[in-house]
Parts: C-alpha cells; sequence; structure tokens
C-alpha cells in the first residue's frame, strides 16, 4: 500500500494498514495462541493424504510425515512470515511449478511429497541433501556440495533425522 502526502512525498507501507483521518496505522496480527511446538500427530485426514502421496510419489510416508511435522506441526492452516502454505508449507513459486494450489490441503500433501520425491532422486538418495534441499534449496545444496552452511537448515534435518529414528552428527554429513 502507497500513500501519497500533501507535499508529493510517497509513503509505502509493507503491512496490513488502517487508514483513518488522522493517518496511517500500522495493524498488527496476533498469530492463534500456540504451543510453538509441532503437534506429535496428524489428524486422520492428514494421515491418511500423507500415506497416499507417499505412495504415489514412491517415497517413504515417514519420511513425508517428520516432514509436515517439522514444517507446520500437521497443520493445514499453517502459513510462514515468508509465505510458504499448508501442511508441508509450499512456497508460491514451489506450488506453481508443482502446478497445485497449496491451500488445498491434500493437494499441498501430494506436492510436497512429490517434491521431496524429486529432490531424492535428484541428490541420488541422499536424505541429508534431500531435507536440506527441501528446506534450503536444491540451489543451495549444489552451491555448497552438500549441507548449506545455515543454522537453521541443519537443526531442520537433525530434527527430521531424530524423527526418523537416523544417526545424526558426523557420520550423517552434519557439523
Amino acid at each position: 500500500m502507497i500513500e501519497i502526502q500533501d507535499d508529493g512525498a510517497v509513503v509505502t507501507y509493507g503491512g496490513p494498514t488502517r487508514f483513518d483521518d488522522s493517518g496511517a496505522h500500522p495493524l498488527t496480527v496476533s498469530p492463534p495462541p500456540s504451543s510453538g511446538r509441532p503437534s506429535a500427530t496428524p489428524s486422520p485426514a492428514v494421515a491418511e493424504a500423507i500415506q497416499s502421496a507417499a505412495a504415489r510419489h514412491q517415497i517413504s510416508a515417514e519420511l513425508v510425515s517428520a516432514v509436515a511435522w517439522r514444517e507446520s506441526g500437521f497443520n493445514p492452516m499453517a502459513v510462514s512470515p515468508k509465505g510458504a502454505r499448508g501442511v508441508m508449507q509450499l512456497m508460491p513459486g514451489t506450488a506453481r511449478a508443482l502446478g497445485i494450489d497449496a491451500r488445498d490441503t491434500i493437494a499441498n500433501i501430494d506436492g510436497g511429497a512429490d517434491y521431496l520425491s524429486r529432490m531424492m532422486r535428484r541428490f541420488d538418495g541422499d536424505l541429508v541433501k534431500t531435507l536440506a534441499a527441501y528446506n534450503a534449496g536444491p540451489e543451495a545444496v549444489d552451491r555448497y556440495g552438500g549441507l548449506p552452511p545455515y543454522a537453521e537448515t541443519a537443526n531442520y534435518v537433525r530434527a527430521i533425522l531424530r524423527r526418523l529414528g537416523q544417526p545424526i552428527g558426523a557420520s550423517a554429513g552434519l557439523p
């Protein structure tokens, strides 16, 4: 939203803003109350969608579930500050490239499983690289020849490996 003031100056507002006679007032949107931790288990509908999508894309349902757990806590309504949506937290560009509507829960899960499957093939089954690509993008994994040096990505990969009961540390390619 932009505002042109009486002197011709242009003011840009980056978020929700209320305008009244006294001027512009940025609005703060409070997130719904949450424990801050992902839910440990999906709803039956989300669990079924994960099973179906995993089978369709020939990828482990446990992997899809672990990514959904870490990404959104299995929350179909989740929206990240960067705009990622749904259970699998698909970015709008990724959803478009996959030909899906990220707001549709079933399509979101299917798209996330499809993307995971593509990353698994791209990185020859290397789980650390696949997870790093899901989090930071495949270009970052290619640029660094493996896990990018981002704390967020390393923590993301560790959390999912832990959930899957996989080795964590240097043997898994983690610092």
